[in-house]
């Protein structure tokens, strides 16, 4: 029998919870820094950022109300999040293409500094999930979320970098545009694989 913890929970599930929570209070407090100052430098690559790191936080939420429960409901919870981030994708190519033609100017400097402490955060957050990378459902998700974080924020440096040297809005914009799409083919994953669990599940409950 598994070792209990005072809670109730065995290690193993705690350890979950604990990380997890961590995990959702950082991508929390990252997701209002990077709306403010996407909103403050007109930034959709920042902005971008800052609904990932919303959709990671909820993501998390759903995956601690997930630990110690069956594995359909954990296949549910994976796909919430995939649906969630698949929708969150889409509505950042829409503010993409309206910046396209209302224009904007996004400041480099905020873009940079912002993206790079989103980043140290998640390499944190993402060396903590590695060991759940393998594992069920909902924990793949929430590793996959954070993954998709990491590419976003060097995308959005580079993009920075690209708009301090061609005074351009452009890289912003295409690279926002360009999180959104990565954002969108991660949510596909995620809901492949919880369509995956759910037949497992079916298939092993006849």
């Amino acid at each position: 029998m598994a070792a209990m913890t005072s809670a109730g929970l065995p290690n193993r599930e705690a350890e979950e919870l604990r990380i997890l929570t961590v995990a959702l209070r950082l991508n929390a407090v990252m997701f209002v820094v990077g709306l403010v100052a996407g909103l403050l430098a007109e930034s959709v690559g920042l902005l971008a950022d800052s609904l990932d790191m919303l959709a990671d936080a909820l993501a998390y939420g759903l995956s601690i109300a997930a630990v110690g429960r069956a594995p359909m409901f954990k296949a549910r919870i994976a796909t919430i999040s995939g649906t969630l981030l698949l929708l969150l994708g889409g509505g950042v190519l829409v503010d993409a293409v309206r910046r396209v033609w209302t224009g904007s100017e996004p400041e480099s400097a905020v873009m940079m500094a912002v993206a790079a402490v989103s980043l140290v955060v998640n390499a944190i957050v993402i060396r903590m999930l590695a060991r759940f990378r393998k594992g069920e459902v909902h924990l793949r998700a929430a590793w996959l979320f954070t993954r998709a974080d990491v590419v976003a924020n060097v995308g959005v440096i580079l993009s920075g970098v690209l708009v301090l040297i061609s005074r351009s809005r452009l890289p912003d914009i295409v690279v926002g545009a360009a999180i959104g799409l990565y954002v969108m083919r991660e949510a596909l994953e995620i809901l492949r694989r919880a369509r995956r669990a759910r037949a497992e599940d079916a298939t092993s409950g006849t």
